[in-house]
């Protein structure tokens, strides 16, 4: 396994799962039959921010609720992948617009259908409360549960460790 702090200085771009990461692993049903999320206000901060200092980045889901594609693109995501059925076709298709290399990518998921996409990449990460086959390929394991903040941690991890966190830039949304 690679030391994590050094292959984070080979991160140029961001790809997430959302259930179990960007929300929390719970979903609640609205009575249309729609499944409501829980997202992380600091998360979304994060998103947004690393986007402004030009990193890459995807969300890749096999969810398809409209309301998971508003929230991403209003924090500025375009390349949102909603009812991905194998993700590496969709890792694959980012990497190709952007022209990016799969170690230059951060990916964190939480269960089995992120595995394979986790071995495609240079830094696998999750969050604590991740699935055992999920931890055992992951570089890193974030403290922060699915939903609670482990977008924002790994996120700010690369963007500090590049001198791009709280560079002066301002800090609007």
């Amino acid at each position: 396994m690679t030391n994590f702090k050094e292959g984070l200085k080979a991160v140029k771009a961001f790809a997430f799962d959302v259930d179990g990461v960007l929300s929390s692993p719970e979903v609640y049903l609205h009575p249309t039959g729609e499944i409501m999320r829980s997202m992380n206000t600091k998360d979304g901060y994060a998103l947004q921010y690393a986007i402004k200092r030009g990193y890459p980045i995807t969300i890749i889901t096999g969810g398809n609720t409209e309301s998971v594609a508003i929230r991403f693109k209003g924090l500025g995501i375009t390349d949102i992948y909603l009812a991905s059925s194998y993700k590496p076709d969709d890792l694959n298709d980012f990497l190709f617009k952007y022209e990016l290399k799969p170690k230059e990518v951060l990916y964190m998921g939480d269960d089995l259908p992120d595995l394979e996409v986790m071995k495609m990449v240079g830094v696998p990460c999750c969050p604590a409360d991740a699935v055992e086959e999920i931890k055992s390929v992951s570089h890193y394991i974030s403290p922060y549960r699915g939903g609670t903040g482990c977008v924002r941690d790994v996120i700010e991890q690369v963007l500090r460790l590049h001198g791009r966190w709280n560079d002066g830039e301002p800090f609007t949304w």
